[in-house]
């Protein structure tokens, strides 16, 4: 097994969160769903289990959007029962992708 390679391969589509005026932020995210969801939910029980409890339930993971590496924190997402992964914006600019883009997304677990 190639250690460097992702251990989840699955596809999502770029979404975008506009916050309500007056704010002006906006973030970009991919949903984790189903098998790839139960992965990330795993890490997360054993990682509490071994007293590495996170804020907010997230979780930190390796993860590439287009072949694009970096890490950051998944975060539980009620309406999907999955994962959200923000996609920040130089990993949007690396990757070439944009809102409603479908993407590879890879996850090291």
């Amino acid at each position: 097994m190639d250690r460097d390679a992702p251990t989840i391969l699955f596809e999502a589509e770029l979404w975008r969160w506009q916050a309500e005026p007056p704010a002006k932020g906006a973030w970009f995210f991919v949903t984790i769903r189903d098998e790839a969801a139960d992965a990330v939910r795993a890490l997360a029980f054993e990682r509490r289990a071994l007293g590495g409890a996170r804020g907010f339930g997230s979780v930190r993971l390796r993860v590439s959007v287009e072949g694009v590496g970096f890490e950051t924190s998944a975060f539980p997402h009620a309406a999907s029962g999955g994962y959200v992964l923000p996609v920040k914006a130089a990993v949007r600019r690396d990757a070439g992708v944009g809102e409603g883009d479908r993407v590879e997304v890879g996850i090291w677990v």
